[in-house]
């Protein structure tokens, strides 16, 4: 069975600052999703992702009505380690919520808030 989760969106009030948030942090290049005529007013930014293999794909996105900030779902990034994309997120204008700590045999997390006010997670092995 594959991971439950298939994609997520990460909505932001000022795509050009959340997309170089989240390029520098990760090392990733967002690419643009053409998205349908009836939703003129959406803008999405895709993270970098494999169709052949589990996990979540998912994107930056902005529409009227929605805003970005804290909530009760935390989306968790992938990293060599998270102490050091955490430490990329501060440069590039987030904040540090909890520092890189161990979760056991599951690795270690750190959380941050990004430019928009949302909370993510950072997750890796070492």
């Amino acid at each position: 069975m594959n991971n439950p989760v298939v994609w997520f969106e990460i909505y932001v009030a000022d795509m050009p600052r959340a997309r170089a948030f989240y390029e520098t942090m990760l090392g990733v290049a967002l690419q643009s999703l053409k998205t349908p005529d009836s939703l003129d007013d959406l803008e999405m930014w895709a993270f970098p992702m494999d169709m052949t293999h589990t996990g979540a794909g998912g994107a930056l996105a902005k529409m009227a009505g929605v805003a970005p900030g804290g909530g009760g779902t935390l989306v968790y990034f992938a990293c060599e380690d998270c102490a050091v994309a955490a430490a990329r997120a501060v440069a590039a204008g987030g904040s540090l919520l909890k520092g890189k700590m161990s979760i056991g045999e599951c690795g270690h997390i750190a959380i941050v808030n990004d430019t928009e006010g949302n909370c993510i997670g950072l997750h890796s092995m070492q």
